[in-house]
């Protein structure tokens, strides 16, 4: 019946549409809602990912940072094997030393780092704003001993690894985020000695610091880099299973899934598609190939933002207000209601008024699900809706059938790391006989009484399917208490509302 009864309605607005147009209307969108689908044609559009994780150069560095401490980057730069590499180096310098520094050398009986530091790592964007160049200095204090000497010679090191991260692609176009050319930084090796002793130890400090210039980078080339090229890959994929962990909705569940990346202006960019599975873990609908539009707004600041396409919003709402119908004995729940509708109906018809009887009932029947429409700062949900006065519950026939294109303010807003939407007061903004027992009648006289009993009976049913909000773990994934929200014209955009520090889920 409800399939008769929506295809009446469609056929009877696209009909009407021309003379309808000049009259003064609650809400233009309407026609669009109802005859732009049966009328639309495809057009050509560039294809645009589901949603968009933004991240700043601030948090690819705070999570560096936090992967080198996790894989302790200091036990690595104090079992540097200085001793190795400076006879290395001797060997090959040999020729120009002489036997005098050879046999000086091998009196060093230790050559250690004795305490290290990893610097404040920096991340900034190249010149052409397409890589991120990573740099990470180190300060070591190295000593050594010789039987010269009872005391230990320290001598300070100062050096920086510098790598960039890139996206390359492969042949078959697929593209990934690699972190390569990890060197020592030119520019960032100073090596001094730390307390001069006598002119004998002095010289030999100096003879060793001349072997550690060239040694040092190398060190830094075949001991630090491999560890920071791991952290860098750990820290991708710890960010993509972030990026795919579902996110329940109701009985079912949104899934993202990492389509390329990106670099922008310094930005990393994860283009991602998604998808809505059901209960049983089922594809129900599939957001990678849309051609809607999504503009991702500059970070301008902020640590990261996930923005998602308005279709895919559209869908998650859709998921948590399926259609459904609600069946209320009015007198019983809301007499005020119930003596208002009679009212309203006598004014058309007396006869019909006289049948109510106190086991009248309404029923709502929502006829799809809701229809998200966003702008600049503000969201609207449309809803077709049924709506059928019964005299009695034995009734077998409405008094009359009401096709309503409703719509509610909707306001998004966060509760710590869930995203939360509110549906504010219903508004009837068309109403059309559907079907009448007691003949044609101007709709308009019903209109006030139609709205309260929506917003008594429908709006608080959806905002309770809407209470329990959808959790957003990637907020405190990455390091934050609190999410905020704002609307544009096609997306929703959720950022971290406070800083706190970066911790990438385990």
């Amino acid at each position: 019946m409800l399939w008769e009864l929506r295809a009446a309605w469609n056929g009877w607005n696209c009909i009407k549409q021309e003379g309808e147009s000049s009259r003064k209307m609650a809400s233009p969108w309407t026609f669009t809602l109802l005859c732009g689908l049966l009328a639309a044609t495809l057009v050509q559009a560039t294809l645009s990912p589901s949603a968009v994780l933004s991240l700043s150069s601030e948090v690819v560095k705070d999570g560096l940072t936090q992967e080198l401490k996790d894989h302790d980057a200091i036990s690595i730069l104090q079992q540097l094997p200085l001793l190795r590499a400076v006879q290395e180096e001797e060997a090959n310098s040999r020729s120009a030393l002489g036997d005098v520094l050879t046999s000086i050398l091998k009196q060093i009986t230790w050559l250690k780092v004795t305490s290290a530091n990893v610097l404040q790592v920096q991340v900034q964007p190249s010149a052409n704003g397409q890589e991120l160049i990573v740099k990470i200095p180190v300060d070591m204090v190295a000593g050594f001993n010789t039987p010269l000497v009872k005391t230990i010679v320290e001598i300070q090191m100062e050096a920086e690894a510098q790598a960039l991260i890139r996206v390359e692609t492969d042949e078959q176009g697929h593209s990934r985020l690699v972190l390569s050319d990890c060197s020592n930084s030119h520019g960032r090796l100073r090596i001094s000695l730390l307390h001069k002793l006598s002119i004998l130890v002095n010289s030999l400090a100096d003879k060793v610091i001349s072997l550690l210039v060239p040694a040092l980078p190398k060190l830094v080339k075949s001991q630090l880099c491999p560890l920071i090229e791991t952290t860098f890959e750990e820290m991708g994929a710890d960010l993509l299973r972030l990026v795919r962990a579902p996110v329940p909705l109701g009985s079912g569940q949104l899934v993202f899934d990492l389509l390329s990346p990106d670099i922008k202006d310094g930005v990393i960019q994860l283009n991602l598609g998604a998808k809505l599975l059901d209960s049983q873990g089922e594809v129900t609908n599939e957001f990678s190939n849309s051609a809607a539009s999504l503009m991702v707004p500059a970070l301008d600041g902020t640590p990261f933002s996930l923005v998602v396409r308005q279709d895919v919003v559209n869908a998650a709402v859709g998921t948590l207000l399926p259609p459904e119908e609600l069946v209320v004995l009015l007198y019983s729940v809301l007499p005020e209601l119930a003596q208002q509708l009679k009212s309203s109906i006598r004014a058309i018809r007396e006869e019909a008024a006289n049948q109510l009887g106190p086991t009248q009932i309404v029923k709502i029947l929502t006829q799809e699900t809701p229809e998200l429409l966003l702008d600049q700062g503000s969201a609207t949900v449309a809803q077709l809706i049924v709506l059928q006065v019964f005299a009695t519950s034995e009734a077998s026939r409405p008094i009359f059938t009401l096709g309503i294109e409703a719509s509610s303010e909707a306001q998004f807003y966060t509760n710590g790391d869930q995203l939360m939407l509110n549906l504010n007061e219903i508004s009837s903004d068309r109403i059309h006989l559907l079907t009448s027992s007691i003949g044609l009648f101007n709709t308009e006289l019903l209109k006030d009484i139609i709205t309260e009993i929506l917003d008594s009976i429908l709006l608080p049913n959806e905002n309770g399917k809407l209470r329990s909000g959808v959790l957003l773990s990637i907020v405190k994934a990455l390091g934050y208490e609190a999410a905020a929200t704002s609307v544009t014209e096609d997306a929703i955009v959720i950022t971290p509302a406070a800083p706190d520090h970066f911790l990438l889920s385990r």
